[in-house]
């Protein structure tokens, strides 16, 4: 009996082990998941676009060679053209891609924020080519002497396929983009949180007046 109960001790002790251990990883976040979180709350995104800061990071690169690095500035010329984007997802998972400008047509005036600049549903793992687009993208924008605008790239995962409701966007369209919010967005469709995020900042160049040639409405 004694035998039988020091087996069972130490066999519970093991599992309370395996059972700390696995509580403690879990509720560590990264250095890099707390950097990140760091800069979304300095540059003010928890509380002017989301709720929450995404654990994981998107991977984003422009066609110019830039790219988004949480807060860097970017210019509108160099971001211009759809980028390639990857984050950490499951290819057996639908998920949601929203870039996003709350700062329009200012920081100290988003009357019109936030504004739609990219929106992808249904997208099968990180492939967003095979999602379906609501709103096609378009690059930086903001108006000349607006100041620094932040530019958000959210990820969903979805809890199944979204049925859109509107009429989708092309790049050429500016109408219907204003007055957007990606959290009533994501709340409306039982989104959750974003589980990948990045950003970028970008004032006014020479190309803006260029995009906004191409807007047909």
């Amino acid at each position: 009996m004694l035998v039988g109960r020091s087996f069972l001790l130490t066999r519970s002790a093991k599992i309370l082990l395996k059972r700390n251990f696995a509580s403690a990883t879990a509720t560590v976040a990264s250095p890099k998941t707390k950097m990140a979180e760091l800069k979304y709350n300095e540059h003010g995104i928890i509380s002017d676009v989301i709720k929450a800061a995404p654990l994981d990071v998107i991977h984003v690169k422009y066609p110019s060679g830039v790219q988004q690095n949480l807060g860097n500035e970017l210019k509108p010329r160099q971001v211009k053209d759809q980028p390639e984007v990857s984050w950490k997802a499951d290819d057996k998972e639908l998920y949601t891609l929203c870039l996003t400008d709350p700062d329009a047509p200012s920081r100290e005036n988003p009357k019109n924020g936030e504004w739609k600049h990219w929106l992808v549903v249904n997208i099968p793992g990180s492939k967003v080519k095979e999602g379906q687009v609501l709103a096609g993208y378009v690059g930086s924008g903001p108006p000349e002497g607006s100041g620094k605008h932040r530019y958000v790239l959210l990820a969903y995962k979805q809890p199944g396929k979204i049925s859109p409701e509107d009429k989708p966007l092309t790049s050429s369209q500016a109408d219907g983009r204003a007055h957007f919010r990606i959290q009533k967005w994501a709340d409306k469709h039982k989104l959750g949180d974003p589980i990948a995020g990045n950003f970028y900042l970008a004032e006014w160049d020479d190309y803006v007046p260029e995009l906004y040639k191409t807007f047909s409405g």
